[in-house]
C-alpha cells in the first residue's frame, strides 16, 4: 500500500503520516502546561485506530510533555476532562480549518464533542 504524502487538502505529511498541526503553532512546547523541557509526545486528538490516522493526516494533534500532561494522572489517557477538552479543541480547529459543520465533523469522526 502506497503511503500518502499529502492530505486531501494538499497539506504535506511527514514520514510518519503527520500533517502540520492545525491546533498548535509552536509544537516545541507542551500544549497544556507550555513547558519546553523534557520529552514531548505527539498526541492525536481523536482516538481509535481509524480516527488516529485521520487526526494525523488532518493535523489534529498537539505536543504534550510525556509526564504529567500526556501519561500522568491529569493527561488525556487517565483524565476524562482533559480528554474532552482536547477533543473539543480539535473539533473546533477542524471545523474552522476545513469549513466543516458539526454534521460534517461527525461524518468524519463519528461524534460531536461540542
Amino acid at each position: 500500500m502506497k503511503r500518502l504524502t499529502v492530505n486531501e487538502f494538499g497539506e504535506r505529511l511527514d514520514s510518519n503520516g503527520y500533517a502540520k498541526s492545525i491546533v498548535q503553532s509552536d509544537t516545541s512546547m507542551c500544549f497544556l502546561c507550555k513547558r519546553a523541557t523534557g520529552k514531548l509526545d505527539r498526541h492525536e486528538l481523536m482516538g481509535g485506530v481509524a480516527n488516529r490516522q485521520k487526526s494525523k493526516a488532518y493535523g489534529l494533534w498537539v505536543s504534550l510533555c510525556h509526564y504529567p500532561c500526556h501519561e500522568g494522572p491529569t493527561g488525556p489517557h487517565m483524565n476524562a476532562k482533559t480528554a474532552l477538552y482536547l477533543h473539543q479543541v480539535g473539533q473546533k480547529a477542524a471545523m474552522e480549518a476545513y469549513g466543516w459543520t458539526t454534521e460534517g465533523f461527525i461524518k468524519q469522526f463519528g461524534k460531536n464533542y461540542l
